[in-house]
């Protein structure tokens, strides 16, 4: 009998690889698993999505915009701020990092730069030198006022916010650097950061978390040009404000030589929501690589101006006509918009008709969202002289330490003067194109680029 059994087994054998043959299985795959069953297709991804705005309160990060309520301590915990923030510190500085970049905030103080990537560069390893955060609050940017508002009426939510920046960048210190004339708001900001040292949310043993951490207010006097970062940095060593060459990066070099990221207020502001409600929340909002909420500041001729909080990617249309009451005689009577800033060019009314307020839908029709500051000019406005008299502002903020910014900004000017009664030439306004110097407060080119869009929609008859 073993003999028949042993012929047997290997003709059951032989069958077996067979018909796993002819089903395309490996034999040994069959031998062992048996017959796998057919994989299920992925599940489609969702609908993308293609309507924006019209954000609702419950999702509204900053709740105090216009100061309805108590800005102080506890009308800040009334409203979420300070909530469990030591279990927050307690998760590190690697998971603030991922949740950050998650989230796909980018730097809202014009640049547009991922916040999570920014923060991530500062070393993870002490060679011995402090590490610090600067916060940007010389917030001097024509029609720009968005910081203005949080240091006015919600300043824990920026306190709260260095923290859990600082803890991310293992920073020891933050230095809020702060426009000169916000008076109210410095004064605002220093009453919270007592409240916050008294209540042990900052200093030693911050919020009970383990971790020291400082907050250390600094005033500016006025310099425009003390918006970019690395003259920032040297007005708070006690230098004249003028920028640094790169490299080397704060990142590696910053505040006293140390390692220091420079961010935004608002960036900085957001953050313990994001770290509170998850990235998923907030990478929600707003187009993919635009995410989020954002502070926009409308001016000019609309017939309520005001800062909103909105969702990213909303409509420039919808966005002045839900929040604004409209442009000053009608969306027809509009001529021109300054998107995002007075260093952003200007688009004419037929692009403004369908263009979304975010970073990448702004650099496609030759703009860009800047800090979001929304300058409206009707029909009644001449851009040609509105541009002048932004031109004569660059060139009384020129730092002088470039050749090309000191000198072109006076040209630009002058230009800009001559082509209000038409006595300029068509060479000269290609020329204002020429490189703006080291650093991105050169850009009162883009002044020039708007004159190019105003001169090439029609502006041709003041050009001799």
């Amino acid at each position: 009998m073993a003999p028949i059994k042993g012929i047997l087994s290997l003709q059951r054998a032989a069958l077996a690889r067979r018909h796993s043959n002819s089903l395309g299985l490996g034999f040994r795959k069959f031998s062992t698993q048996g017959a796998t069953t057919a994989a299920t297709p992925p599940p489609p991804p969702p609908p993308e999505k293609t309507h924006f705005g019209g954000l609702k309160d419950e999702d509204r990060i900053f709740t105090n915009l216009y100061g309805l309520n108590d800005p102080f301590l506890k009308g800040a915990m009334k409203r979420g701020d300070w909530y469990r923030t030591k279990d927050l510190v307690l998760k590190g500085a690697d998971w603030i990092v991922n949740e950050v970049k998650k989230s796909g905030l980018r730097g809202r103080g014009g640049a547009g730069f991922p916040s999570g990537l920014k923060w991530s560069f500062m070393p993870k390893v002490s060679d011995g030198r402090p590490s610090y955060l600067v916060v940007n609050a010389d917030e001097s940017e024509p029609g720009t006022c968005k910081d203005r508002e949080i240091m006015r009426h919600d300043p824990h939510k920026l306190l709260e916010g260095c923290l859990m920046a600082g803890v991310g960048m293992r920073a020891s210190a933050a230095y809020i650097y702060i426009r000169g004339e916000y008076v109210n708001e410095r004064l605002n900001l220093e009453r919270a950061r007592k409240e916050a040292y008294e209540a042990g949310f900052l200093g030693k043993n911050a919020c009970g978390s383990g971790y020291d951490f400082d907050v250390h207010i600094h005033y500016g006097a006025g310099a425009y040009i003390c918006g970019e970062e690395t003259a920032l940095l040297e007005s708070l060593e006690g230098k004249q404000g003028k920028p640094r060459l790169k490299p080397p990066f704060p990142a590696n070099a910053g505040l006293y030589g140390c390692p220091t990221t420079v961010t935004n207020v608002e960036t900085v502001a957001v953050s313990p929501t994001i770290l509170r409600r998850g990235p998923e929340w907030f990478s929600s909002f707003g187009r993919k690589n635009n995410s989020g909420t954002k502070l926009f500041c409308v001016s000019g001729h609309v017939n309520k101006p005001c800062t909103v909080e909105e969702e990213m990617s909303i409509p420039l249309k919808e966005l002045i006509e839900r929040h604004c009451g409209g442009v000053r005689g009608g969306w027809d009577n509009l001529l021109a918009i300054i998107p995002g800033g007075s260093s952003v060019p200007l688009i004419p009314k037929n692009i403004c008709d369908d263009v979304l307020m975010d970073y990448d839908a702004l650099k496609a029709v030759q703009s860009g969202l800047g800090t979001a500051a929304v300058i409206v000019m009707d029909k009644s406005t001449d851009v040609v002289d509105a541009i002048a008299r932004l031109s004569y502002f660059y060139k009384h903020e020129s730092c002088g330490q470039c050749t090309p910014c000191r000198e072109g900004t006076g040209w630009l000017w002058m230009i800009m003067e001559r082509l209000k009664v038409g006595n300029a030439k068509l060479e000269e306004i290609d020329m204002l194109q020429e490189d703006p110097g080291a650093c991105r407060e050169g850009v009162a080119r883009g002044c020039c680029l708007s004159t190019q869009a105003y001169c090439f929609s029609g502006g041709y008859h003041r050009i001799k």
